[in-house]
C-alpha cells in the first residue's frame, strides 16, 4: 500500500466519510477513490489533492502530510541525463530485487541514503578541532 493510499484511508476514517460520500463531495467517481485507497492507482493529481484539502478542511499539518505522501507514492523515476553510471547500476540492482525486499531492508536502504550527510559531518569535526588546536598553539 502506498503512503498516499494509507493517508487517504486514514483521513477518510477520521472524518467518518464513506468512499461514495467523499467521491460525491469532491466530484470524483467512487471507484477512483477505492482504487487510490488500495493502491491500484498512482498518486492523484494536484487538483484532486487540492479538492480533498478544501473539502475536508484539513489543517496545514494534515495537508502537508498528504502532499508529502502523494510525492512519496510516485511510482516512476526519471534520472538526470548526466547521472553517473554507478547510479544506473544501483537502480538496476534495486529494480531486480524490489519485489522481494523485506520492510527492514527498505528501511536500511533509506538509512544508507542518509549516511553521506552523517559521514560528511563526522569527517569535518576532527579537522575543525585540529585547526582550533593549531590556532591556540600559535597564540601561546
Amino acid at each position: 500500500m502506498s503512503p498516499f493510499a494509507r493517508q487517504l484511508h486514514e483521513l477518510r476514517m477520521r472524518h467518518g466519510i464513506r468512499q461514495n460520500e467523499l467521491a460525491e463531495l469532491i466530484g470524483y467517481d467512487q471507484t477512483y477513490i477505492s482504487a487510490l485507497e488500495v493502491g491500484l492507482k498512482g498518486p492523484p493529481t494536484i487538483e484532486f489533492v487540492n479538492k480533498l484539502v478544501r473539502t475536508l478542511s484539513l489543517t496545514s499539518s494534515e495537508e502537508c502530510e498528504l502532499r508529502v505522501a502523494a510525492k512519496a507514492s510516485e511510482r516512476k523515476l526519471v534520472l538526470e541525463p548526466d547521472a553517473h553510471p554507478d547510479v544506473y547500476w544501483m537502480l538496476d540492482a534495486l529494480r531486480q530485487r524490489l519485489d522481494g525486499l523485506h520492510p527492514a531492508q527498505a528501511r536500511l536502504i533509506r538509512e544508507l541514503l542518509n549516511l553521506p550527510d552523517i559521514v560528511r559531518r563526522q569527517e569535518l569535526e576532527p579537522t575543525q578541532r585540529l585547526r582550533r588546536r593549531r590556532n591556540l598553539e600559535a597564540q601561546m
